[in-house]
C-alpha cells in the first residue's frame, strides 16, 4: 500500500466510530398519560386513540420512536394519587395529565417533569400556573371550561323544558371547578326563574338520594358538571333522571351518546388533539412555562332525540338546528 493510500485508510478508519453514532436512531423518548378516569371507559378509549393518532401524525409512533405509559385512576382520589406516583417514578420526557384530580398529585410529585393538561378548570386560581399566557413552571395546557357556560347550561335547559322551576346542579364539591361553577350557575338562576340546589357526587347512594329528593319535587331538572366523579356514575345519573323522567343537560358528548337528554361543552377529543400537539413541541425542546395556557375553541352541543322521546319532550326546532350532532 502506498503511503498516500495508507493515509488516506487511517483517516477513513479514524471516522467510522463518528459516522456510526451519527447513524444511529434518536433514543426513544417516553410519554406518561394519567387518565383520572377508568381504563376500560369507552370515553378513555377515544380521547387515548385520538391523542395516538395525532401523535403519530407529527413523527411519534409508539414502540418505535416512543414509548407511551398510561395509568388510570378510575375516578378514585386514592388510586389517582398512586398511580400519579408511579408514573412520575418511571422518569417520563413528558406526562399529558387528564382532568384537575390527575394534574394536582403530579404537581405535588413533580416541578421538573413538563406537564401537558388537558380538561383543567381555572389552572391560575388552582395555583397550577402563573398566568395563561406565561405558565412560568413545569405545566402548560387546555383548560375545560369558561364559567359562561354555568349560565349557556341553564338557558338551554329552559329552552328544551320551559316548565323547569327547580333544578339539582350535579358537583363534585371538592373541585374548585365544582364550587365555582354551582355559584356561577346560582347566581344566575334568578333572571331565568329557577331555583337550585347542589347534589353531590360522592358515591352512588349520594347521587340517588340526591336526584330522588329533587324528583319530588313539581317541574324539576337536573345540570350535570363535568369531573372523574359524575363521569364514573354516568350511567347511573343517566338511568335515575330517565327514572325520575328528569330533564337532564351534560357537558360532554359522550353521555349524550350514552342515553342523557342531551350536551354542551368543549370537544374533548379536540383537547388530547390539542394535547398532543403540546407533547410534540416538548419533546422537540420547547418549555412549558413558554407555551400558553388555551382555552377551548371548540364546543358541542348534541342532542338524543329518542331519550326526549321517552322523557315526553319535543325539542324546539331553533334548538335541533344548531344541534352539531342529533342522535335518533
Amino acid at each position: 500500500m502506498r503511503r498516500r493510500e495508507f493515509i488516506a485508510f487511517l483517516a477513513g478508519a479514524a471516522a467510522w466510530p463518528v459516522v456510526s453514532r451519527a447513524q444511529q436512531p434518536d433514543r426513544v423518548r417516553r410519554i406518561g398519560v394519567l387518565m383520572a378516569i377508568a381504563a376500560d371507559d369507552p370515553a378513555a378509549q377515544a380521547r387515548l386513540s385520538t391523542f395516538r393518532v395525532h401523535l403519530e401524525q407529527l413523527g411519534w409512533t409508539d414502540r418505535r420512536n416512543v414509548q407511551i405509559d398510561t395509568h388510570f385512576g378510575g375516578g378514585d382520589p386514592d388510586r389517582i394519587r398512586k398511580s400519579a406516583a408511579e408514573l412520575v417514578a418511571q422518569g417520563p420526557d413528558v406526562i399529558l395529565a387528564s382532568a384537575t384530580p390527575a394534574l394536582a398529585p403530579l404537581l405535588q410529585l413533580t416541578r421538573s417533569i413538563p406537564i401537558v393538561f388537558v380538561f383543567v378548570a381555572d389552572p391560575v386560581g388552582a395555583g397550577f400556573v402563573d398566568s395563561l399566557a406565561h405558565p412560568g413552571g413545569n405545566a402548560t395546557g387546555f383548560t375545560a371550561f369558561d364559567y359562561s357556560i354555568s349560565a349557556k347550561w341553564l338557558e338551554l335547559l329552559k329552552e328544551i323544558a320551559p316548565s323547569v322551576k327547580r333544578i339539582g346542579v350535579l358537583r363534585d364539591p371538592a373541585l374548585t371547578l365544582g364550587t365555582a361553577q354551582f355559584a356561577a350557575i346560582q347566581a344566575m338562576a334568578p333572571s331565568l326563574g329557577v331555583e337550585v340546589t347542589p347534589i353531590g357526587v360522592r358515591d352512588a347512594g349520594e347521587i340517588e338520594r340526591g336526584i330522588g329528593a329533587i324528583a319530588h319535587m313539581s317541574n324539576a331538572g337536573l345540570v350535570v358538571i363535568g369531573s372523574a366523579l359524575t363521569n364514573a356514575h354516568r350511567h347511573s345519573i343517566i338511568s335515575l333522571a330517565a327514572r325520575h323522567k328528569l330533564p337532564a343537560i351534560y357537558w360532554e358528548r359522550i353521555v349524550t351518546k350514552d342515553g342523557g337528554l342531551f350536551s354542551y361543552g368543549p370537544s374533548f377529543l379536540d383537547q388530547f388533539r390539542l394535547g398532543a400537539s403540546y407533547v410534540d413541541r416538548i419533546l422537540r425542546g420547547e418549555k412549558p412555562a413558554e407555551l400558553p395556557v388555551q382555552t377551548p375553541t371548540k364546543y358541542e352541543l348534541v342532542i338524543n332525540l329518542s331519550t326526549a322521546k321517552a322523557l315526553g319532550i319535543t325539542v324546539p326546532p331553533t334548538l335541533l338546528a344548531r344541534a352539531d350532532e342529533v342522535i335518533e
